[in-house]
């Protein structure tokens, strides 16, 4: 009998001036594990304009960048998404290239997508360090999961988490306008509207490398303004495809 033909995942790292973090993260990228588990990787860095070495970092590792037009998390994100769906990959994994995520957790997820369309790191269940969020970050965090559950009705563990696993069926369903931080609540809130199986993975949170980019009020009350938005209009508005934007329907 032939051997069974090894299933695609694409890793997706979103970057802005990430050099310290994406040289700690790329040499620890599991691609022998995942080959193991019958997965062959791509690795996408798609970055926003950095100004430091990020993409020099990238390409001394031997992998390619992806210059999105202007900057922004959420346009990185749906610029990966579309390069994905327009991929022969089977299934995507996100994460956060800057130290607080754990690439070598990357299997589990892939192990978790064999049951499930979306796959969300749990951080606030999972095995934080103990200098990795202040403690107005971590107070923030649960309130809007809090109230993201309050208003969707649908379990959610970690909302604002940057460690997710798809299938390519559940990123073609997804409707996504963010141009930044919240993104993730978005990712949430179209899961929830298309009926997606998500399950969610306690995962290990370490402190970030580098400058922190994230607001704890100004991106709090956009997340917040988010979920409202979306609660009301279960569909963003209109997006082109370029610089960055996307709309899948």
């Amino acid at each position: 009998m032939p051997p069974m033909p090894m299933k695609r995942v694409m890793v997706l790292l979103p970057t802005l001036n990430e050099e310290e973090g994406l040289a700690a993260v790329l040499p620890r990228l599991p691609i022998v594990e995942m080959s193991e588990l019958g997965w062959e990787s791509e690795i996408l860095i798609v970055d926003g304009e950095s100004h430091d070495s990020t993409a020099e970092v990238a390409q001394k590792s031997g992998y390619d960048v992806l210059q999105q037009q202007g900057k922004g998390k959420g346009a990185a994100m749906r610029l990966g998404f579309l390069h994905f769906l327009q991929s022969d990959c089977d299934a995507l994994v996100m994460l956060d290239p800057d130290g607080t995520y754990h690439p070598e957790e990357i299997p589990k997820f892939l192990k978790k997508l064999e049951h499930a369309d979306v796959v969300i790191g749990d951080r606030l269940r999972g095995a934080m360090d103990p200098d990795a969020m202040t403690r107005t970050n971590y107070f923030g965090n649960h309130v809007l999961t809090w109230i993201a559950v309050a208003l969707y009705g649908v379990p959610m563990n970690d909302l604002c988490s940057g460690y997710w696993g798809f299938s390519k069926q559940a990123v073609s369903m997804l409707k996504l306008n963010s141009m930044r931080f919240e993104i993730e609540a978005e990712m949430y809130t179209s899961c929830s509207a298309e009926d997606l199986d998500m399950s969610h993975i306690a995962i290990r949170y370490s402190k970030r490398l580098g400058e922190a980019k994230l607001g704890s009020i100004k991106d709090g009350w956009n997340i917040f303004r988010k979920l409202l938005v979306r609660r009301i209009f279960s569909k963003p508005h209109q997006t082109q495809v370029g610089e960055g934007n996307l709309n899948i329907r």
